[in-house]
């Protein structure tokens, strides 16, 4: 069995060590070939460029050596190549070890291949003088350690012992240069262990306070500003949640991809946020945080300014082109200018930093588009998350106002003069929600529902009484009372039926704290010595707060009015409306409203206009 185990861990283990000697060795002998080719070219008529400016070609060349090395070539060993693309080899560099599978580590043919690929799209004017020149001095400065690779595998079979040896203070581990030897290892491993238990402990702390410190100031940033600007939301939980968690969810994603995966960070669809949050919230707070979000991975992340910029630039685009999650035109439109701004951020930046475009912007490129593709994720997060935190999308209301649900249905079959009612009102409110900046939808499929609660006793209510008013059997008491119900009725029909709480909200609402005007003064003339309980005859409330619950109530009083008047003319109906909103005022209704003046002025004329359409009143011209 540990036979078995041996062969087990010697198939999937092999340790490579950086070998930080072979690059400047290489170094050395560029500069060697470098002046020798260049003694060549002297009466070479072809290559004056190279001749009248020698240093930059040699800095350009020493400087992409550099840049080979720093990632490290690699000697794969044809056994290992053999495993396949997803094989993983460990590589030793200093006191750190990197994974990496076969098909991502860059070995001598992959480098040769970047370097004829990439001198073509460099500044200088004759790069092919250079291309030998690089291919040739090229060699591994990675190499196969069988030694490590075995003192592992026993390790890993029969333990390390506790003590292997002892290194004094100021005893020299390894010199730079030095190659790594199985002893040398363990004594890194045993050193690094042995910083963790001592002061580099406190030292680790410090940088952790550090993170914690920012992290901290960001996230409060955050929360500070929706508790000034939106106080609706810091004061409720799962609105406060869900703004937070965009921070926790992009930071997880920068950590897992740029510490447990070979992808880049620019893969992340980041304006997925600000196009969830805009369609539930205020373009306002979409954007302030999608600035927390790239703040937070910006500190997080090993990208440059450049990320935290192209990001920010992504989010604000997102942002204002207000992509419509109902019309896939408008949000496919959003996606490319998304993109757009992307590539054109990334060209500028580039062009400012190196003055040239390189074949590493097709590298760019993918990443951008594979992130653009992802943010079609934002298509099905948004009734998703809708329904998780009890918010309403636009997908959400369009199916609402399917005549085909159930509870619509109900109420074309037991109240039609109230589904009648009710579409009149849905169209008035639309029109003035729109005339304001409202949101239209969601006032329209609120006057949908608001009067369900009649399906329960439909014959009470004028709008679908054909013959005798049953009214004429009851007190005002009774009456007044049954009138009331339909509000609690229609919040418990709604709740029954899953209907979000925004549109529960217009049920509440539509009538606000007002008194059943009718029975309550026939009330006070059949007892006109009583002490009359007002709480009696006035529904239960709240007051309208939304503009869309303030339009939608003024909607509804106006239509069930005008139904009172027999062949209005244009000044009746600008009267009624006059006399209704001014009544609605007077009693203190819309006092919690969000509306300004100058908006319920809009709204009055829309709702003149709206009523003369539907009482088919013109104007008389002179003759």
């Amino acid at each position: 069995e540990l036979e078995a185990e041996r062969r087990e861990l010697e198939e999937k283990t092999a340790i490579y060590v950086y070998d930080a000697e072979i690059p400047r060795q290489v170094e050395e002998q560029f500069g060697d070939d470098f002046q020798h080719s260049l003694e060549a070219i002297r009466e070479n008529p072809q290559m004056t460029d190279v001749l009248q400016r020698p240093d930059r070609y040699k800095t350009y060349g020493e400087a992409f050596l550099r840049k080979l090395y720093e990632k490290g070539v690699v000697a794969l060993m044809p056994e290992h190549r053999a495993k396949g693309d997803d094989f993983v080899i460990s590589i030793v560099r200093g006191n750190t070890v990197q994974r990496q599978t076969v098909q991502s580590v860059l070995d001598l043919a992959k480098a040769k291949s970047y370097v004829s690929d990439s001198l073509p799209y460099s500044r200088l004017a004759q790069p092919e003088f250079l291309l030998p020149l690089l291919q040739n001095v090229l060699r591994p400065n990675v190499l196969y350690s069988d030694s490590l690779t075995q003192k592992y595998v026993k390790d890993q079979l029969s333990g390390i012992g506790a003590a292997q040896g002892l290194v004094r203070a100021d005893d020299l581990i390894v010199s730079q240069g030095e190659r790594i030897t199985p002893l040398i290892y363990q004594k890194l491993v045993s050193y690094r262990e042995a910083e963790m238990k001592s002061g580099s402990r406190w030292s680790s702390y410090v940088i952790l306070l550090g993170y914690l410190l920012l992290t901290a100031f960001i996230v409060g940033l955050l929360v500070a500003f929706l508790r000034v600007n939106a106080p609706e939301v810091f004061r409720d939980t799962g609105k406060l949640i869900f703004f937070l968690m965009w921070v926790v969810i992009y930071s997880v994603l920068v950590y897992l991809v740029e510490r447990k995966s070979s992808l880049s960070a620019y893969v992340i669809p980041f304006a997925v946020a600000p196009i969830v949050i805009k369609t539930f919230f205020s373009d306002r707070l979409a954007l302030f945080t999608h600035l927390i979000v790239v703040m937070m991975v910006s500190v997080l992340s090993s990208q440059g300014y450049e990320f935290t910029i192209l990001q920010l630039m992504a989010g604000i685009v997102a942002v204002m082109t207000n992509p419509d999650e109902r019309d896939w035109t408008a949000f496919f439109r959003a996606l490319f200018f998304i993109f757009a701004a992307y590539l054109i951020g990334h060209l500028g930046i580039t062009l400012l930093q190196e003055g040239r475009l390189s074949m590493d912007e097709l590298s760019f490129l993918g990443w951008i588009c594979v992130s653009v593709f992802l943010t079609l994720l934002a298509y099905p997060l948004v009734p998703l998350l809708g329904r998780m935190f009890g918010y309403v999308s636009p997908i959400l209301l369009v199916e609402l106002s399917d005549m085909n649900r159930p509870l619509l249905q109900e109420l074309a079959l037991k109240a039609p003069g109230t589904l009648q009612h009710s579409l009149q009102v849905g169209n008035m409110a639309e029109t003035a929600a729109r005339a304001i900046g409202a949101d239209a939808l969601l006032v329209k499929v609120g006057a949908l529902y608001h009067d369900i609660g009649k399906t329960l006793h439909p014959e009470y209510f004028i709008e679908n009484q054909s013959g005798r008013n049953p009214h004429e059997d009851l007190s005002d008491l009774e009456s007044a009372k049954i009138i009331i119900q339909h509000v609690p009725d229609g919040v418990a029909l709604a709740k029954k039926y899953g209907l979000p709480e925004q549109i529960i909200d217009f049920i509440r609402t539509h009538h606000g704290t007002t008194r059943t005007e009718y029975f309550y003064r026939n009330y006070l003339k059949a007892h006109p010595d009583e002490q009359v309980d007002e709480s009696l005859f006035r529904y239960p409330g709240p007051k309208p707060g939304s503009k869309e619950q303030t339009i939608l109530m003024l909607a509804d009083s106006l239509e069930a009015s005008s139904k009172s008047l027999k062949d209005p003319t244009a000044e009746d109906i600008d009267k009624l409306a006059d006399q209704v909103i001014a009544g609605k005022l007077a009693a203190g209704q819309l006092d919690d409203s969000a509306m300004t003046f100058r908006e319920f002025k809009i709204c009055t004329e829309i709702f003149k206009k709206t009523l003369k359409n539907i009482h088919h009143i013109r104007v008389e011209y002179p003759k």
